[in-house]
């Protein structure tokens, strides 16, 4: 019977109940969406790079270089000499060098030339054929074969660069021996095969360009030290003693979030004051409820209601209010995150999981919830300050 009343009181008020919702959804939903974003970002980034101590490439942006070499979303700094990385093998700080070849895509989806390292550094797991062992022959992400409808067996010609409107390599094609299973991971959105399949397609292209261009290069290479000491010494020697560039990720993805984290205050404190604005809206709603049924309540008790009946009553409308902004704010913070996944799926060929909810979000119940009971208990008072027979006298 009360949250029948409640649910009549609501209504009665439409556009003023309506505006309070909006707000709360507004701010609600801009805070759980920046939570997740800022989340599951800084969660595949850091994925992404663990056990990569320094990224080794063409001199040029580090963080470029780290976007481009380990993220893959963004354009390499240039080439570097196989014989330059084979040099810093033997550094006795280096425990392990992993080389990438860039260059070519598959309908925008890069092709990474690599040795079988790569696929145990991320824990790759073969859900389908077998892994890539001679030239031309590849194994594909998971989102790849699911978005590229690549089946093992097919048969593609690589184009060259990174835009898939551009010229193809039509001699030679490639072809999927392996599906790699669900990995979380940048891996998922690559197309990898051996070193020597990128040398295979290119080589024709580097003797037109230059008759001593029997070297052979590589885009860039991820280094594991032994220990600490590495980092302090080896990137030194490699930027000033050859013709590579050394970056440290942990030290440019800082950087990077921190450069990112401004804008993402920034959203909070928005979103913050839009929440506050909506609790001030709730309690304006329900003081000028309680002076414009204030004969209507003193009716009610003289009726024989009870004050704490009434009190609970206002509460529980501005409880409802809070509730159904932050149930509209949460679905609309789903609905921007899918947004935005298919956004940067597009550009990037990167994607945001959709969680149920998570544990911020149950934070932004509970304060929802205390902006309600703040908004509605200085109105809710005012059942107790009703003096019966001077307003029904007086009305």
């Amino acid at each position: 019977m009360l949250l029948k009343i409640v649910w009549k009181n609501i209504v009665s008020k439409k556009l003023t109940s309506i505006l309070s919702v909006l707000l709360m959804m507004l701010g609600i939903g801009i805070i759980s969406l920046v939570l997740t974003l800022g989340k599951q970002l800084e969660e595949k980034f850091s994925k992404n790079v663990a056990g990569i101590d320094m990224v080794v490439g063409a001199k040029g942006s580090p963080l470029q270089l780290i976007l481009s070499g380990v993220y893959h979303i963004d354009a390499p700094t240039g080439n570097i000499p196989m014989s330059e990385v084979e040099n810093l093998r033997k550094n006795s700080f280096v425990m392990e060098v992993i080389p990438l070849s860039m260059g070519d895509n598959y309908q925008g989806t890069r092709i990474i030339g690599t040795t079988q390292r790569y696929l145990k550094h991320f824990n790759a797991e073969i859900q389908q054929g077998i892994t890539f062992e001679n030239d031309l022959e590849v194994v594909i992400g998971y989102n790849v074969a699911k978005e590229q409808n690549l089946k093992i067996g097919d048969q593609f010609e690589s184009t060259h660069g990174y835009d898939k409107e551009a010229e193809e390599h039509h001699e030679k094609k490639y072809t999927v021996k392996g599906i790699l299973k669900y990995n979380n991971s940048v891996i998922d959105n690559l197309i990898l095969c051996n070193l020597s399949s990128i040398w295979a397609l290119h080589e024709h292209e580097e003797e037109h360009e230059s008759e001593s261009a029997h070297e052979k290069e590589i885009t860039c290479a991820l280094v594991k030290f032994r220990n600490p000491l590495g980092l302090i010494t080896v990137p030194r020697q490699i930027n000033q003693n050859t013709v590579m560039q050394a970056a440290l990720p942990a030290i440019e993805i800082n950087r990077l979030f921190k450069l990112m984290g401004i804008g993402i205050d920034a959203l909070k404190y928005l979103a913050l004051a839009i929440i506050i604005i909506s609790g001030i809206s709730v309690f304006i709603t329900l003081y000028n409820a309680l002076k414009e049924r204030k004969y209507e309540l003193a009716l009610m008790l003289s009726m024989g209601g009870k004050r704490a009946t009434l009190f609970l009553m206002l509460l529980l409308e501005g409880i409802f209010l809070s509730l159904t902004g932050w149930f509209l704010g949460i679905f609309m913070s789903k609905g921007g995150l899918l947004f935005a996944s298919g956004m940067l799926n597009k550009a990037y060929h990167y994607s945001f999981e959709q969680n149920l909810i998570q544990k911020e979000e149950i934070y932004l119940l509970v304060a929802a919830l205390l902006v309600g009971i703040f908004a509605s208990i200085i109105p809710a008072i005012g059942i107790y300050k009703i003096n019966i027979t001077k307003t029904l006298a007086k009305d």
